[in-house]
């Protein structure tokens, strides 16, 4: 069943002007157009300088676009009254030192409209749900470190109860146990079917989250899609990973029938030999009875996220 689209981007572009004297034009962003659907994990993937963070400031109304258009639960970017349905972490959030944690979670909702006492009760859920401790609710934020302050920054996404949530770098400056905190916590709210469109440098967060990842490289869209779609290898070959034990390269290979076939390399936990067509992984088995080895597992090979990141 499709779901409705709530973003939606169509050849977004951003030029900035640099230099003093003569100055020129940059383009930060070139032509992006995609959608989001509703109730899905969005993933957001770019070198630095990629156009991400620009992407998202545009989405929020941060800075203006050269040209195109985006909309948002299909209201146009510009629309204000739309931003009482979002939620936004910037990638490096900086709030008022004096106040504390509750206070300006206090505060934020004010700025919604919440009343009391359902803002303060609120506050403190949202603090509990991004791992604070309450020991630290009523700390100035000047004393908290980069990742407490990026679990406030969390919190005050999410205390509109909004319905898209648009988060810059959700794991920066986290431990891992901090970051496994806010993978639930982002998975929690697919559960409650909000959306999240997400940029991240963490690439196994990307992997364990989303439902389908654009991958942006110079400003433009180079990749998107799911990433079981992306990760297929497009050189028309079935490669096929075999990795067995208990013998060596030499003699499997003298009970193969042809070394031009089958790639076999060494590895820590045995042999591991790729193979372009899965017919010849019986071929492979019957070898490796002959030389009294064992088989450890049979895959597909597919290419890791890290690779579909860099290929050009």
């Amino acid at each position: 069943m499709n779901m409705p689209v709530v973003i939606e981007i169509e050849n977004l572009t951003k030029d900035y002007d640099v230099g003093f004297w003569r100055k020129r034009k940059v383009r930060a962003l070139d032509g992006l157009s995609l959608t989001v659907n509703q109730g899905e994990i969005f993933g957001f993937l770019g070198a630095n300088g990629a156009g991400k963070t620009t992407t998202l400031k545009l989405l929020m109304r941060l800075i203006f676009p050269t040209s195109g258009v985006a909309r948002i639960l299909d209201h146009d970017i510009a629309d204000v009254s739309m931003h009482s349905r979002i939620g936004y972490l910037p990638e490096n959030p900086y709030f008022y030192d004096y106040l504390t944690a509750l206070e300006f979670l206090d505060f934020c909702g004010e700025i919604f409209g919440i009343a009391n006492p359902e803002r303060s009760t609120r506050a403190k859920q949202l603090l509990s749900r991004v791992g604070l401790k309450e020991t630290a609710w009523k700390t100035p934020l000047r004393k908290f470190s980069k990742g407490m302050l990026q679990r406030v920054g969390l919190a005050q996404a999410l205390i509109n109860d909004p319905e898209i949530v648009f988060l810059d770098e959700p794991m920066s400056g986290l431990d891992p146990i901090g970051r496994r905190e806010v993978r639930d916590l982002i998975a929690a709210l697919r559960q409650d079917g909000k959306t999240v469109f997400m940029s991240s440098h963490i690439l196994s967060d990307i992997e364990v989250l989303c439902d389908r990842v654009a991958i942006l490289k110079g400003g433009c869209l180079a990749q998107v899609g799911a990433l079981d779609d992306l990760r297929q290898h497009t050189d028309g070959r079935n490669l096929v990973e075999v990795v067995v034990s208990g013998t060596d390269e030499a003699t499997l290979q003298r009970h193969l029938p042809d070394e031009n076939e089958f790639k076999v390399n060494s590895t820590p936990a045995g042999l591991r030999i790729e193979l372009t067509d899965e017919k010849h992984v019986d071929v492979v088995i019957v070898a490796l009875r002959k030389a009294n080895g064992t088989l450890v597992s049979v895959q597909p090979v597919r290419q890791s996220l890290e690779e579909l990141f860099l290929e050009r």
